[in-house]
């Protein structure tokens, strides 16, 4: 029989009936929402330009994507009207980074061998572009230079300290460097008590009786 049934019956469609879906909407390019009886609601960031599918299903609105493992549903909200968006926080995007808080990427060999000397380099460069600061290029430049006669290590210490003081004048961070050089601890030295200056307390020794 099931031989017979076959002779008469097509092969199922690869997708789903999508029109029980509801109706097709594209999710905005800029910002993640799309409109459905003119409403606005939000959609996942990351479908932005994306076809998805919108239905009513009781006081509810579905968002379905369609993608390359099936139908997922994205989004659900409650019915709204014209004029108040139905938005969810967590279809957004994070908010970008603030100037002192981005990561700086290197567009080229000089840049990259500035930021390799460590994140006091990345902390001065931050600063530096939040100050305005002039020339910074030429200020890098200068800083890998003392990197290769002075190491690294110690350069990068500079940068950072001249970040945080604020210092990006010309030659500061060689200025801090050669200071750093000029007052490393030396051995600890203690006076005994026979090089002590202080008086001695013969003279209260009758104090009291």
């Amino acid at each position: 029989m099931l031989a017979d049934e076959q002779a008469h019956l097509h092969r199922l469609p690869d997708h789903p009936y999508t029109l029980a879906f509801g109706q097709t909407r594209v999710v905005g390019p800029d910002q993640p929402t799309i409109q459905h009886d003119w409403c606005v609601y939000s959609a996942p960031w990351q479908l932005r330009g994306e076809v998805v599918w919108v239905r009513e299903h009781g006081d509810d609105i579905v968002v379905v994507h369609v993608g390359a493992t099936g139908p997922v549903e994205v989004a659900r909200h409650e019915r709204t009207t014209p004029g108040n968006p139905r938005v969810d926080p967590s279809h957004f995007p994070p908010a970008p980074e603030g100037a002192l808080a981005r990561t700086p990427v290197a567009q080229n060999a000089e840049e990259a061998a500035f930021l390799a000397l460590g994140p006091g380099a990345a902390h001065w460069l931050r600063e530096a572009a939040d100050a305005g600061v002039r020339r910074v290029r030429a200020k890098m430049a200068d800083a890998v230079a003392l990197g290769k006669l002075h190491g690294a290590e110690g350069v990068d210490w500079a940068l950072g300290h001249a970040a945080v003081m604020g210092r990006f004048a010309e030659g500061d961070v060689a200025s801090i460097l050669s200071h750093r050089s000029r007052s490393a601890p030396g051995p600890a030295q203690r006076a005994s008590e026979g090089h002590s200056l202080a008086q001695g307390t013969g003279a209260w020794e009758g104090f009291g009786r």
